[in-house]
């Protein structure tokens, strides 16, 4: 559900200075929202003009949500995904992620937050091609200075379908597969939320729909949140909550 003073209203127009609500029922009873983004902006220095790609968002978003930012190209859906996983920060405003806020941390702080409370998915993968895919899979793990990351590593392929080609390199895979080894190695440390950039963008309709309903499934079961930014009407789908933007803003909000 979407827990606001228009909770009862399906297609909600959004000015910038409104703040979009998209809470579990646990944050609406008065924890503090895993991801707030709290008047944003972001502009990028040119030579000709600064570039505003975000225009002073506010939203926050609860525990165990699906949520997809839908819009076109330079809508500034990326760009909210970068400041919300904490890879950039913004020219005004504030980004808190549970409860802390991002611009106040030192590199070291940064770096361990992204590692214990963000999963990312990209379009391309991203995955290291010399390595087999349970070692791809446990690389988080040991930039975090883990132990013993493989039973989790192994843990995690299962769960995505991939225990059986644990061995295989990231060539020897189709497209489908490769996402779902991403997917794997994003939840490997569990983070609270995933942030996913156009995941189904390189795949055909049949395999994007079978990660969509995968993330779906992740979401619902681990309560972990997901943020994804699509400009996919049929992606957008899948989710509880469709986020519309454009040039910048929170155009409005649909509830599934």
């Amino acid at each position: 559900m979407i827990e606001s003073d228009r909770d009862k209203i399906k297609d909600i127009p959004m000015s910038s200075s409104d703040t979009l609500i998209v809470q579990s029922a646990t944050t609406s009873n008065g924890t503090v929202p895993l991801l707030s983004v709290e008047h944003a902006s972001k502009v990028y220095e040119s030579e000709r003009a600064p570039v505003r790609a975000l225009d002073n968002i506010s939203i926050q978003i609860g525990s165990g949500r699906f949520v997809a930012l839908v819009g076109r190209s330079g809508c500034g859906k990326s760009t909210l995904l970068n400041l919300a996983g904490a890879m950039d920060f913004p020219t005004s405003g504030h980004i808190r992620l549970d409860g802390v806020a991002t611009d106040q941390l030192s590199e070291s702080q940064l770096t361990a937050l992204r590692r214990e409370k963000v999963g990312f998915i990209f379009q391309s993968f991203q995955l290291l091609y010399t390595l087999s895919v349970i070692e791809n899979v446990e690389l988080p793990l040991l930039l975090a200075g883990h132990s013993d990351p493989r039973p989790l590593a192994w843990e995690r392929l299962h769960s995505v379908g991939l225990a059986e080609l644990a061995d295989r390199l990231p060539h020897q895979l189709s497209g489908g597969q490769m996402q779902r080894v991403a997917i794997a190695r994003a939840l490997v440390h569990s983070p609270r939320i995933l942030l996913a950039d156009e995941p189904t963008g390189n795949l055909d309709t049949t395999t994007g729909n079978s990660i969509l309903e995968l993330l779906r499934q992740i979401c619902k079961e681990n309560k972990t949140t997901i943020l994804m930014a699509t400009h996919s009407a049929e992606s957008a789908s899948f989710v509880d909550t469709v986020v519309k933007m454009r040039d910048g803003h929170i155009e409005e909000i649909v509830r599934s």
